[in-house]
């Protein structure tokens, strides 16, 4: 019977693990979810924007992504979720995002998919530099050497000065920038308010901002096709961030973080199987040195938040 017994949290610690292991793989394979809705999401933009008006594009993003995602948090019966402890910080984030969605369906619009995401995932690097003054969050001489070979691999893909610079890449720098302010606010309010609720804020002010501009840039989707694909820029949105939030439940960011680079392989496949674009040999080398940059920054986050214990000097 002691035998027994002293087995029984042994056996119960194994099953936690397992249980641990299951849901980490589970918030990794949500996560990959995500970032592959993204992708899609900028590649059905870039198709439609043949024939429409990108800021048609966003609104119409934003209208059908905020209409699915009261399908899924159903504020309705959930009123609490409508409720925040910082409207401003909501608004300047959603705010943050529908300037970063605006520049991205601009980008893409005129530059391979892959090169505007590439240049876009310099994001983190940015996000690392402003988190210093913003949230405290001070970075070291071998993280600032990381940011700054981060931004020499954005340099190979743009080749300012040189035949290859266009201006549309100016716009995919706009949404990179966008993104780490709107990453730090979302930081911010990960204190104050539910994930679910910051979602439907998200939703509600980029909705907003784009019904007084609707009636003036409305044209009619030409076909059945064009409306499918209309309705499909806002079930991507709100199903990636849907996914976004339910794999940050199953596993923790410092995990997760990686694995946003996959949508840069995402899309690179998407703009070939749907523009026959092959990403040239700058936009290849530079996407690696920034993912690199990116990676690194995240391992010395990883490392620099190990007790002293550990033995490790940051």
């Amino acid at each position: 019977m002691e035998a027994i017994e002293t087995s029984r949290p042994a056996m119960r610690g194994a099953a936690q693990g397992s249980l641990d292991a299951d849901s980490r793989v589970a918030g990794i394979v949500l996560l990959l979810g995500a970032v592959t809705c993204f992708a899609c999401l900028d590649a059905l933009g870039k198709w439609v924007n043949r024939t429409n008006d990108p800021v048609l594009t966003a609104a119409l993003r934003y209208f059908g992504s905020f209409l699915f995602g009261c399908l899924f948090l159903n504020p309705w019966n959930r009123p609490a979720i409508v409720r925040t402890r910082s409207p401003w910080l909501q608004i300047a984030r959603a705010l943050f995002l529908v300037i970063a969605t605006l520049s991205s369906f601009f980008a893409v619009h005129r530059l391979p998919l892959t090169q505007a995401t590439a240049i876009t995932f310099v994001a983190p690097l940015i996000t690392a530099v402003i988190a210093g003054p913003l949230l405290g969050e001070w970075i070291g001489a071998r993280r600032v050497v990381a940011v700054l070979v981060g931004f020499g691999g954005v340099l190979v893909i743009t080749r300012p000065g040189g035949a290859g610079f266009q201006p549309a890449m100016l716009l995919a720098m706009i949404t990179a920038v966008a993104n780490a302010l709107y990453s730090v606010t979302t930081r911010l309010l990960a204190a104050r308010d539910s994930s679910e609720t910051t979602m439907f804020y998200a939703g509600l002010v980029g909705s907003a901002v784009f019904v007084p501009v609707l009636p003036f840039i409305w044209v009619a989707p030409a076909s059945g096709t064009m409306w499918v694909m209309m309705a499909g820029l806002g079930a991507l949105g709100a199903l990636g961030h849907w996914l976004l939030i339910l794999a940050h439940k199953h596993a923790p960011a410092s995990l997760l973080a990686p694995f946003f680079y996959a949508q840069l392989i995402v899309a690179a496949l998407a703009g070939y199987l749907a523009f026959g674009e092959i990403p040239d040999r700058w936009t290849v080398c530079g996407g690696v040195i920034v993912m690199a940059s990116g990676i690194y920054l995240l391992y010395r986050e990883r490392v620099r938040r190990l007790p002293p214990s550990a033995g490790v000097t940051v």
